[in-house]
């Protein structure tokens, strides 16, 4: 690989300037040597002439490649295979004893995303054959491992020959793991499902998963950890893989439904008294009952309209934060399906609940804790403006030079169920997924010139901004701040 001149020059540069000084930085043993100016003096010396070379720096162990030795020092030049195409390592090797290892990033082009790609299939290979050890550690770590590469890259094609092996694999943790086990086990299933999309694949996975996911899911003797993973997988999968088939609906709807109903009122009017971490299954149940229920048809929404509406309102005094939260944005969501068969649209009893929800979004109760309260208030606000005047706040998602608009509960709650199961990996598999771009709207994944490349605001630049923003937000708390506060 030849190594363009610029770059050549300002590694020259970099070694004339640690010859000329007379220093010692922390070397690869920990031990700080005798130095005639100070670290910090040392550091901005070396950034200030060295950053239009590099965007970081660190110590990096000793490799082996061409070496180029001088009087006092000794440059060793080696491709880091992992996260460079190359990278130029200065080494400085004193007479005495200790080496000094500085990484100067002369290019800052990522590795290749071929060879990343391959990387990761190779590590995924080996995690699907551990599904099938006997060790119960092993096969939870394989599961891990999986759910971060089904959620950080797509990976379609390494799926298509393997999703039979898969399926069969998370079927049997599914089947004879602990509740640790079966509650991973179901993620990697919506993921999987994920994966394949709506097509045969994704069909024939949900077709093998959905009987156990349902079981689990009912069973009131499972881990309750358990349970809430396959609420949240049942929901995704059939939404993704079973969108077409209302049998498949009816019954994924069914099983969601019989759990989170034990939240309803008793015959009496009270709600009923449930165990620790029950609240969070309801929530799970009835948020990805909520996911199907975009699926239906106008039929089917008149008839839930009726028969849940009334129920979930009195689900608003519920004890549980989180609960409440789910249940007001369901409200919200049912509205919102009943306004699109029919524009006015009311519920029979929506003073009562307009009084509920204005009572929840001023909710000042000091026995809540405030950051609960916090929460409750800006979502139930939110709640209260659609039903009473359909207004929405828009919200702007951005990922790399595109964005999607969150502009109505039904499209809040799709992000966010994928949200929830996708993590961190939500942006990468908007900008890649076929199938989320085609459930957003966003066409065919993008393929971006350098044009669009060398416009992207540099990391220099990213950190500037970040830093002014900074300075701004500290002197406007500064002024609000008791003035007897020590200021350093």
């Amino acid at each position: 690989m030849i190594i363009p001149i610029l770059h050549l020059i300002k590694l020259m540069f970099t070694v004339y300037l640690f010859m000329s000084l007379s220093v010692t930085v922390l070397g690869r043993n920990g031990v700080r040597g005798e130095s005639g100016v100070s670290d910090d003096d040392l550091a901005s010396d070396i950034v200030s002439h060295c950053s239009s070379a590099s965007e970081s720096a660190s110590v990096i162990e000793e490799g082996t490649g061409t070496q180029l030795k001088t009087r006092d020092m000794q440059i060793t030049s080696y491709m880091h295979k992992h996260y460079y195409k190359y990278i130029l390592p200065v080494v400085y090797k004193c007479k005495k004893k200790t080496i000094y290892t500085l990484t100067l990033c002369c290019a800052g082009e990522v590795v290749d995303e071929q060879t990343a790609q391959e990387e990761t299939e190779d590590k995924l290979k080996q995690c699907i054959d551990n599904l099938m050890d006997k060790s119960a550690k092993t096969r939870l770590a394989a599961l891990e491992s999986l759910r971060l590469g089904f959620s950080s890259r797509v990976l379609y094609e390494f799926l298509l020959e393997r999703h039979f092996t898969i399926c069969d694999c998370l079927e049997r943790s599914l089947r004879k793991g602990g509740g640790e086990e079966q509650a991973a086990a179901a993620t990697v299933c919506a993921l999987l499902c994920m994966q394949l999309g709506g097509g045969v694949e994704g069909e024939e996975g949900f077709k093998m998963l959905r009987p156990i996911l349902s079981s689990i899911l009912i069973d009131s003797c499972a881990s309750l950890s358990a349970r809430q993973s396959c609420a949240r997988a049942l929901g995704m999968c059939c939404y993704v893989s079973a969108s077409d088939d209302a049998e498949d609906l009816i019954k994924s709807l069914g099983h969601l439904e019989s759990v989170f109903v034990g939240a309803y009122p008793l015959g009496d009017g009270t709600l009923p008294a449930v165990k620790a971490g029950t609240p969070a299954l309801h929530s799970a149940a009835l948020q990805s009952w909520a996911l199907l229920c975009t699926l239906c048809p106008a039929s089917r929404i008149n008839t839930i309209l009726n028969h849940h509406l009334p129920r979930l309102h009195a689900c608003l005094e519920s004890s549980e934060v989180n609960f409440r939260i789910a249940v007001g944005e369901t409200i919200a969501l049912l509205y919102e399906l009943g306004r699109d068969i029919d524009q006015e649209f009311e519920y029979e009893d929506c003073d009562a609940l307009c009084d509920s929800l204005k009572n929840l979004a001023t909710d000042g109760n000091k026995h809540r804790a405030k950051n609960d309260r916090r929460k409750q208030r800006s979502i139930f606000r939110e709640v209260l403006h659609y039903i009473e005047n359909e207004d929405f706040t828009e919200e702007k998602i951005q990922f790399g030079i595109e964005a999607i608009y969150i502009d109505g509960w039904m499209r809040h709650r799709i992000y966010d169920a994928f949200k929830e199961v996708l993590e961190s990996g939500v942006r990468h598999h908007l900008q890649f997924n076929p199938l989320l771009r085609d459930i957003f709207g966003l066409g065919p994944p993008l393929i971006m010139d350098a044009s669009v490349k060398a416009s992207r605001i540099s990391r220099t630049e990213r950190h500037l901004f970040n830093s002014a923003a900074f300075k701004a937000r500290t002197k406007l708390r500064n002024k609000v701040r008791d003035k007897r506060a020590d200021v350093m």
